[in-house]
């Protein structure tokens, strides 16, 4: 740690947590004694009734975890209303609320008791790399929608809170084995087996100080991705080359057959588009799975009130990963030192994250580069053409020649398996640069330090009481650095050796009550300043209404800001001959102005080559006839997201308190949407030239930058959740939620893609003591389809039905040395119908579990 930074916020309150034990709540008529008695922190950033949060908020408490159908707590969120579920891989999973979502969500915000759960370079949650273990988990607690006022950063979506056991009320040892299979009937592979093994440990010493131990280890095979899906289906319908027959075509799990890997080439006096033959995903990665995670925590309670701990946390992964590109992590390592002082009034933590990115690389650049290793794309296209030329006069039809002039040109192509083969891909992991190479080379760390400060609850007692006001007020620092490995990231500031990146901010916030406590009305104000930009104000105003118990009705009006990620700002990426590039004017300048958009080159050579083919003109005269089709780009330097939201809500009991209803409608208007434009640069300069030179792909250089979409960009949803306690322990429960993009304003086509879908819908039914000591649980979920666009891929994300269910049992008397032990036994996508969340994510099919749990006092 190069420095120790403090500054003030939230350490969630394990006391309030305690509440919500097991142990406290009977089986019977348990949903009323839920809804009424539940604690939640962090719509407020202070202990509060559920029903009484000012925004919408979602609970998965300890009781739900256990009756879940899923395999975990983590899965188990996905069944929440409104959350989006986007599945990278069986080890890497990311939460979405409220629209435009994508693999690597920079605009959901992960907490762990308070701490930032985020990869430093990335800016964004890494699935549940340092998150929890099931056997830790007290609950989770989710808010949908800005949550900048209070949290600022990257909390424009939605914030997730997960809350850990109190050592103090839960000390002994818990151990957990889970034992599953997935793959089953897979095409593509046999069924293979997964394994996770949890251990926890908590040992009390006195009343004053406890040790926490937690570690997780889990293997399996991770799911595949293997769409066929053409991308680039019409690059050659001028010819009549459709379907399979398109020899330029870009399969979606295929990697190595892209835009940097085609060609048009010119034979007979026609200009076909041909692209290299790549190879698939399963070839080219291991997709084994093994993930270890743990953490060691020390506590010490100085009064009764007052807790000092330390936790550290650490994770290796070695799974796959999506972005911009698919990624194997390989001995991937995050650890994570933190400190934190609560009290009632005062909380203080400070944390350090640091990133090691180990052996981990490019799946796409792996393939696309063993290609080029095996034979120079020159070379290549080379043997495609001479081969394809001599097929065609010896008369062979164009399909056949084609297909004659591929396996010709793809003679000793390494085949995966081989001695060969792998060879490259150990020669090509370890080379930092996705022209040639393949490795993810980062190094980083996150230094956070914040305070939070309550003054009207004890300092300023006496103010509270005259005037009915309560004060929150909290300030923190935040500062990335980054080792410049050259490709990846570069250090444009020469003052230091490290790219270094920050920002301060601190909010105060006020509430009062009126109208004998049926009103209370909130108002928070947010600043924030970031190194590269100005201060950026975020308020929030809210009113709860509650006109008689256990009704309340909310409304609220926030804004929120989002700085661009490390990433995004400080991005130096060679991948495919196309130059990635950070947005800030450090990083940028000169290339903004001077390029073309990428769209309109892609539009002047297809209709050069739809003219040469079709209307039978010369190649010069097909660039004149066409050239007024080139744009310029207009495109400009990065600034801050921005969104305006206003959510209206409803929470209430009926029924004698056995059926609890949950409404809230919201709308957002969206401004700066940050997004990546790929736009290219002429060689030449001569400007009479500039049709010719962006007729060819070998006279300009390419660049994705990342900037503002123009466009203002409108949304709005709606979701609606009930429980219903039946009688006999019999729960039964369903919640949906509407996400629809409104409008935009200009349509300039550069806007983050929605890639959300309209409804989103779970039904379940549960009983803890179905028969005896056998509880049961069935959920159905179904999810609409919708458009998926990234710049990877672009696709319609087909309809998702899944039945997942569980039947558990609690041994009644396990002995002497074991205090409790329960079996679950499980399944998700039961009828094994396999989708996907998104296009290019991998296939997900059934997931057949048993799981084991034994405690000891």
């Amino acid at each position: 740690m190069h420095y120790i930074l403090l500054s003030l916020s939230l350490i969630c309150s394990h006391a309030q947590a305690d509440m919500l034990s097991d142990s406290t709540i009977s089986p019977k008529d348990s949903l009323r004694k839920i809804q009424l008695s539940e604690i939640v922190i962090t719509a407020s950033r202070i202990p509060e009734n559920v029903l009484k949060s000012p925004v919408s908020i979602e609970l998965l408490d300890s009781r739900q975890i256990r009756l879940s159908a899923q395999p975990s707590y983590f899965d188990a969120i996905e069944n929440l209303k409104g959350v989006q579920l986007l599945t990278s891989s069986l080890g890497f999973k990311v939460y979405n609320t409220r629209g435009f979502a994508n693999p690597t969500n920079v605009r959901f915000v992960q907490l762990v008791d308070g701490i930032d759960n985020q990869a430093p370079h990335i800016g964004a949650p890494i699935a549940n790399a340092l998150a929890p273990s099931d056997l830790d988990i007290q609950q989770v607690e989710i808010v949908p929608g800005a949550a900048s006022a209070l949290y600022g950063l990257n909390a424009l979506n939605g914030l997730a809170q997960l809350i850990t056991k109190d050592p103090f009320s839960s000390p002994g040892l818990s151990v957990s084995q889970k034992t599953a299979v997935n793959h089953v009937n897979d095409p593509l592979i046999s069924a293979k087996v997964y394994s996770e093994t949890s251990l926890r440990y908590v040992r009390t010493i006195g009343s004053r100080v406890a040790v926490k131990i937690n570690v997780t280890y889990q293997s399996g095979y991770e799911w595949i991705a293997g769409d066929q899906s053409d991308l680039n289906p019409n690059a050659n319908t001028s010819l009549g080359l459709t379907g399979t027959n398109n020899p330029g075509s870009d399969l979606v799990n295929n990697y190595g057959d892209e835009s940097a890997n085609r060609r048009t080439l010119t034979v007979g006096g026609k200009k076909y588009v041909v692209s290299r033959t790549g190879y698939f995903e399963n070839n080219i990665t291991d997709l084994s799975l093994r993930n270890l995670r743990g953490d060691v925590g020390l506590y010490w309670r100085i009064r009764p009130n007052l807790t000092l701990s330390y936790q550290y946390k650490a994770a290796t992964l070695n799974n796959v990963y999506q972005r911009t590109n698919r990624f194997r992590l390989e001995n991937y390592v995050l650890d994570q030192h933190g400190i934190a002082l609560t009290s009632p009034s005062v909380q203080i933590l400070a944390y350090r994250t640091r990133e090691n990115t180990g052996d981990s690389y490019n799946i796409r650049s792996m393939a696309e580069n063993i290609d080029k290793s095996f034979k120079s794309d020159n070379q290549w296209f080379t043997d495609f053409t001479n081969q394809f030329t001599s097929s065609t006069a010896a008369g062979q039809s164009a399909v056949d020649a084609l297909r004659t002039a591929r396996t010709t040109a793809d003679a000793g192509r390494p085949q995966p398996g081989s001695v060969t083969f792998n060879q490259q891909v150990d020669r090509l992991r370890d080379i930092n640069n996705w022209d040639i190479g393949a490795s993810l080379r980062v190094k980083s760390w996150l230094y956070h330090a914040e305070a939070q400060v309550e003054p009207t609850r004890v300092l300023w007692a006496g103010f509270r009481q005259k005037t009915g006001i309560n004060l929150l007020a909290g300030l923190d620092f935040r500062r990335y650095v980054v080792f410049p490995d050259g490709n990846y990231f570069i250090n444009p500031d020469i003052t230091n050796s490290n790219l270094i990146y920050g920002k301060t901010g601190g909010f105060v916030q006020a509430s009062r009550q009126f109208f004998g406590e049926k009103l209370k009305l909130s108002g928070s104000i947010r600043l924030d300043k970031n190194t590269y930009f100005n201060p950026k104000v975020n308020p929030r105003i809210s009113a709860v209404f509650s006109p008689v118990e256990n009704h309340t009705f909310r409304a609220s009006y926030q804004t929120g800001f989002r700085f661009p990620s490390l990433f995004e700002a400080f991005s130096n990426v060679n991948s495919g001959g196309v130059k990635r590039v950070g947005g800030l004017k450090i990083m940028s300048q000169g290339i903004f102005e001077n390029s073309y958009l990428r769209t309109s080159i892609d539009a002047l050579q297809a209709a050069i080559n739809a003219d040469v083919n079709t209307n039978k003109l010369t190649t010069d005269q097909a660039i004149q006839k066409n050239k007024g089709l080139l744009k310029p780009n207009t495109y400009t330097y990065l600034k801050p997201e921005q969104v305006n939201s206003v959510e209206v809500g409803y929470k209430g009991l009926f029924f004698d308190k056995k059926l609890y209803l949950d409404v809230d409608f919201y709308f957002n208007v969206y401004r700066n949407f940050i997004a990546q434009v790929e736009a290219n640069i002429p060689k030449g300069k001569n400007p009479d030239s500039l049709a010719y030179y962006m007729a060819d792909r070998n006279q300009q250089e390419r660049y994705r930058l990342w900037t503002n979409s123009k466009t203002k960009v409108y949304n709005y949803g709606a979701s609606l959740g009930l429980r219903y306690s039946a009688g006999r322990d019999w729960v039964i429960s369903g919640n949906a939620s509407l996400a629809k993009l409104n409008r935009t304003d200009q349509g300039d086509g550069l806007e983050e893609a929605f890639n959300t879908p309209k409804w989103i819908t779970n039904v379940g039914i549960s009983n803890p003591t179905l028969w005896q000591n056998v509880g049961f649980s069935l959920n159905y979920k179904y999810q609409s389809s919708f458009l998926w666009q990234s710049s990877l891929a672009t696709g319609v994300v087909p309809a998702i039905n899944t039945f997942d269910a569980q039947l558990s049992y609690a041994l009644p008397t396990p002995g002497r040395l074991v205090n409790s032990l329960s079996f679950k036994v499980g399944g998700t996508n039961l009828l094994n119908r396999p989708y996907t969340t998104f296009t290019a994510g991998p296939s997900v099919g059934g997931f057949y579990y048993v799981t084991v749990v034994a405690t000891a006092l």
